[in-house]
């Protein structure tokens, strides 16, 4: 069995791994072979099921989806591969070389484009989703762990997590590929998330003791507040029409919710265990966490846990499409992809 991260990553997820196990909370029905999920409170018609297993490359981790093409792109830590999945088929129809050691991943559809994180290679892919060849290799910091984009302002983020003394995110200029600006954050930032109308940027610091969002003013570059969350924040994700940020918290098995407006923390959602990944589906006002063997659903407007649902093995990050409300989540140790519906 992989841990998660390979080799590198051994020591940055070696107490993840230790407590790996299946949330006791789960109701499950098999239909067709496949577990079926429905929230305790939620309205009948609405379920949760994972309707297909689809295998990649090895030790998955980055996931991202291009709701105008119905495709999904899976970085894959073991091969330096990413794989494209036709979301349609639910077929594996390419595999893409980039750098060493893939990890975070991000599409900007409008302009055809998608940005990897190599964080052995210290170096961000550019592929052209059109002819799915790497047309450019970007240096930033040491250590890239996520990727997110602003494509009204062609913009990209990427964390550099400080394992060589970093602690940074590099800004890059997606029409040039170079680095425009480097700005100090906290220590071990991961992930990022991107709030465009709020010209806002959202930082995970502090992986492995209790850390903060460090929240960024896209305009200047500046960081404008630094809000304590939990332990060992992982990742982030935004609601971009309530401006609201969710962050994991790897150590105490929690989501901090951050009311954009305050700076502050209005919500601690406790989950199963060793919580990672985040997406939100925002017409459905729906959060995804990757946590255990599961992923666990959030209601956003109650903040309370509607559904568990049984995933691969080790699951690292969630991507969803908003247009169809299904949700993508890496099994690093099954090397495949869970697909979740909202039906």
């Amino acid at each position: 069995m992989r841990g998660r991260g390979g080799v590198r990553g051994a020591a940055r997820f070696g107490r993840w791994l230790s407590a790996r196990g299946w949330c006791a909370a789960v109701v499950a029905v098999g239909v067709a072979g496949m577990p079926l999920v429905t929230a305790a409170h939620a309205p009948a018609a609405v379920r949760y099921r994972v309707t297909r297993t689809i295998y990649v490359g090895g030790e998955p981790y980055g996931v991202a989806v291009d709701p105008a093409s119905r495709t999904v792109y899976v970085t894959n830590r073991a091969d330096n591969t990413v794989s494209v999945i036709d979301a349609a088929t639910g077929t594996v129809t390419g595999t893409i070389p980039v750098g060493p050691e893939p990890y975070g991943i991000a599409a900007d559809p409008a302009a055809g484009t998608v940005y990897v994180a190599n964080s052995a290679g210290n170096s961000v892919s550019v592929i052209d989703a059109a002819t799915r060849t790497v047309t450019r290799t970007i240096p930033v910091g040491s250590g890239p762990m996520g990727v997110a984009v602003d494509p009204a302002a062609r913009t990209v983020y990427v964390t550099n997590d400080g394992n060589q003394g970093d602690g940074t995110v590099s800004v890059i200029d997606a029409a040039t590929g170079t680095v425009t600006r480097t700005i100090p954050v906290g220590s071990v930032p991961a992930g990022v998330a991107a709030d465009p109308a709020a010209g806002t940027v959202y930082v995970a610091d502090g992986e492995g003791g209790v850390g903060a969002v460090s929240v960024i003013d896209a305009p200047t570059g500046t960081v404008t507040r630094t809000i304590p969350v939990g332990v060992g924040p992982g990742w982030v994700a935004v609601d971009p029409g309530t401006h609201t940020a969710y962050v994991t918290n790897l150590n105490d098995d929690s989501v901090s919710v951050i009311d954009a407006a305050t700076g502050t923390v209005t919500g601690t959602i406790h989950l199963g265990e060793r919580p990672f990944g985040v997406a939100v589906d925002p017409a459905a006002r729906t959060v995804y966490v990757a946590n255990g063997d599961v992923a666990s659903v959030i209601d956003e407007v109650t903040s309370t846990v509607t559904a568990t649902i049984p995933v691969g093995s080790a699951p690292d990050a969630v991507a969803v499409d908003p247009g169809t409300h299904t949700a993508y989540v890496t099994n690093a140790n099954d090397d495949s992809v869970s697909v979740i519906c909202r039906c």
